[in-house]
């Protein structure tokens, strides 16, 4: 099979229409599967060799899980399906008009182009808050936070400054939606149950958890799951501040809209989210403010034909998301895999149908037996709400290993009340720390 080098891509040549999809989240992956029986030839492309689990990352960032019960290899997904290759490599420029792409490892022609990049986080242009806070949206994030958390209750020890302890040992999460309201639960259940134990000459009693939120807490949530939610966190001992906004954080000193303020070493961003964007595309198809990328019906990009843009990324205006479908898995996972089955008729002449959203509902989970669950026709808060989120998640992980290993832990961090993978494999120092 002859290859078409480009560098060292290195992608054999074919007559089979080519599909480059660009992200290996839930919307490239259910894109994948949708395509891996038919007469195309498709590349995956991603910065990272794996597939991320991202509702579980709070649990690696709090001692829970290890990143590798999260996380599956991409090689793997695509391993016995011909016609399909991976690289690792990161997407620099597309280019429409040739029909490439450019990544830092060469350059390729595409016949389809489908964009899953996913989202990152979004500091609203603060640059002084994207500096000194900590962020939480992959592995290596929370891996710095696991770190940092365990770090700063080994510098409290040490210390004999007072206002320097209170800090180390005062967390602000910024943000009440799912990531900051399951982060504040599992940060208050290490407080009662694991670190008095790990740290019996520390005053644990001392450390704070605080959630600042524009609004009220999970706010995409029917208001009985945000009032459920709220009266969970408040009995774990977090301090819930609503209708406020942080306007600045210099790694020391946590400003506000109001005369809130705070002394506090770590600051966990979790308010907000803003697409992944790719240079190259051109006319009214972006929306600056989100950094999403407008699609019609069918999840294709405005003013192009062969390119889609599907998941996070992707902003469809319809009469119940006029801005666009919720940035979580389940929008990303239906597009995918109902962008394979446009494709598929696509290339055989058949009509393409247009998407329609199926909300399966929305979940958190506070900690220890407490989640709120919003499905369409129920919801409900508690124990079986707990078990739900459970079930839920546990299938939702990708391989039979990753499931087993993250159910054990479960019931043995259930059955003991402990979080052994509290390792500070790979230390973490805040270069920007202030001295006191």
């Amino acid at each position: 099979m002859e290859l078409d080098i480009n560098k060292n891509m290195n992608i054999a040549k074919t007559s089979l229409p080519r599909v480059v999809i660009i992200g290996g989240g839930f919307a490239g992956l259910a894109t994948i599967n949708g395509l891996k029986d038919q007469e195309v030839q498709v590349v995956l492309i991603d910065k990272h060799n794996y597939h991320t689990f991202q509702p579980l990352l709070y649990q690696v960032a709090t001692g829970g899980l290890e990143p590798d019960s999260i996380a599956y290899p991409l090689r793997k997904v695509i391993k016995d399906i011909p016609n399909f290759y991976f690289r690792l490599a990161e997407v620099s420029n597309i280019d429409t008009n040739k029909r490439k792409i450019h990544t830092n490892i060469g350059k390729l022609k595409y016949d389809y182009l489908i964009i899953a990049t996913g989202s990152k986080t979004n500091y609203f242009g603060n640059t002084n808050i994207e500096k000194f806070s900590m962020a939480m949206k992959n592995v290596p994030q929370s891996l710095n936070l696991r770190s940092l958390i365990l770090e700063n209750f080994e510098d409290a020890l040490l210390t004999s400054n007072l206002e320097e302890r209170n800090a180390l040992m005062n967390f602000v999460i910024v943000g009440g939606g799912p990531t900051g309201v399951e982060l504040a639960g599992a940060l208050a259940e290490m407080k009662k149950g694991i670190l008095p134990k790990d740290y019996p000459d520390l005053d644990i009693r001392q450390m704070q958890i605080n959630i600042v939120q524009g609004g009220r807490l999970l706010k995409a949530m029917s208001e009985k799951a945000s009032e459920k939610a709220e009266d969970f966190l408040i009995k774990l001992g977090v301090n819930i501040y609503k209708s406020v906004h942080v306007t600045n954080y210099d790694g020391y000193n946590v400003e506000t809209d109001t005369d809130l303020a705070f002394k506090s070493c770590t600051v966990i961003w979790a308010a907000g989210v803003s697409g992944e964007l790719i240079n190259g595309l051109e006319g009214e198809c972006v929306i600056e403010r989100a950094a999403r990328i407008k699609v019609d019906e069918f999840n294709k990009v405005i003013g192009y034909k062969n390119i889609f843009a599907i998941g996070d990324i992707a902003c469809m205006d319809t009469k119940e998301f006029p801005k666009g479908h919720p940035m979580m898995a389940q929008p990303a996972i239906q597009q995918g895999k109902h962008l394979a089955k446009n494709l598929i008729a696509q290339l055989e002449n058949k009509d393409i149908r247009p998407f329609k959203y199926n909300d399966k509902g929305s979940m958190a989970t506070i900690g220890r037996n407490k989640a709120v669950v919003d499905l369409p026709k129920w919801k409900f808060q508690g124990v079986f709400a707990w078990f739900v989120w459970m079930f839920v998640h546990l299938f939702s992980l990708i391989g039979f290993r990753n499931r087993a290993v993250v159910f054990f832990n479960w019931v043995y961090n259930y059955i003991r009340f402990d979080r052994e993978t509290r390792l500070i494999i790979r230390p973490f120092k805040n270069k920007n720390k202030q001295s006191f």
